[in-house]
């Protein structure tokens, strides 16, 4: 329970406090449960898009559940996207060591320059118009379960990343979660994100989709954790390793992966 709590206290505003001295080793356990913490975040999401139904179309909707997501985790992820896209646009100088240096300075500027002004723009607009386009495509139940899913997802995505990669920086929160999360956090974490996802399909998913549900959990696992690979691949030459602003950048853009993965699916399996 302690390490379920911390999750929640790290990766949301969600007024959760863990008292007493915090272990290095609970800290690292706690990925163990971050896609709870992203449970959390999408029910409120989907509360949040079944009581705005009521009064307001589905467009001034998908934008009102965007902001509940944003205001949930403080608007942490979208802030290491964009220091992220920030980071990639230095261009090179020809000397890799320099670069990443550079590359590093700048991802700790707290100016937006402007290629992390399109990522966020871009990102924000994708995410609309992906929702809007569930909410006209599928039946409203099958929504409400892909918002309860996708910050689940989008949390669990980090978890395989903190395994396989190395940290960009000799200090830092990042660098205790990517020194010691191994195999076991992993699996675990995976076993938690099938269990909400079975969970989703048992209620309404199956009785719509079939055996279609199933594929479609197969089809985001193996998405969102190759591009979890990626993503590592990608920090480790432009960064020399991963910082916790990366995986807010692989966050945040892990939800539009889904939702474009989720919408294509339901939208053709229907």
């Amino acid at each position: 329970m302690r390490q379920m709590l911390l999750a929640i206290q790290f990766l949301t505003i969600i007024p959760v406090k863990v008292r007493g001295e915090v272990a290095e080793k609970d800290l690292v356990a706690s990925t163990i449960f971050f896609p709870v913490a992203g449970a959390l975040q999408g029910l409120l999401m989907a509360v949040t898009a079944l009581a705005g139904l009521q009064v307001f179309p589905p467009e001034v909707v998908s934008g009102l559940v965007i902001l509940v997501h944003l205001l949930t985790n403080g608007g942490f992820d979208l802030d290491g996207l964009i220091d992220t896209f920030d980071a990639l646009a230095v261009k090179s100088a020809g000397d890799p060591a320099k670069d990443i240096e550079k590359r590093l300075a700048v991802m700790k500027d707290s100016t937006i320059g402007a290629m992390g002004a399109i990522a966020m723009v871009m990102t924000i607009l994708l995410k609309f118009f992906l929702l809007n386009a569930l909410f006209h495509s599928v039946p409203l139940t099958v929504t409400l379960c892909m918002l309860f899913l996708m910050p689940s997802f989008s949390k669990w995505v980090t978890v395989p990343a903190m395994s396989h990669g190395i940290s960009a920086r000799r200090d830092g929160l990042g660098r205790i979660f990517l020194d010691n999360v191994r195999l076991f956090h992993v699996a675990l974490s995976t076993l938690l994100i099938f269990t909400l996802y079975l969970s989703a399909t048992a209620l309404h998913l199956y009785r719509i989709y079939g055996m279609r549900s199933i594929g479609l959990l197969a089809v985001l696992f193996l998405s969102l954790y190759l591009f979890s690979l990626l993503s590592v691949s990608l920090s480790l030459r432009k960064f020399g390793g991963l910082t916790g602003d990366n995986f807010g950048a692989m966050s945040e853009i892990s939800e539009i992966l889904f939702l474009m993965v989720a919408s294509s699916w339901l939208r053709y399996s229907a």
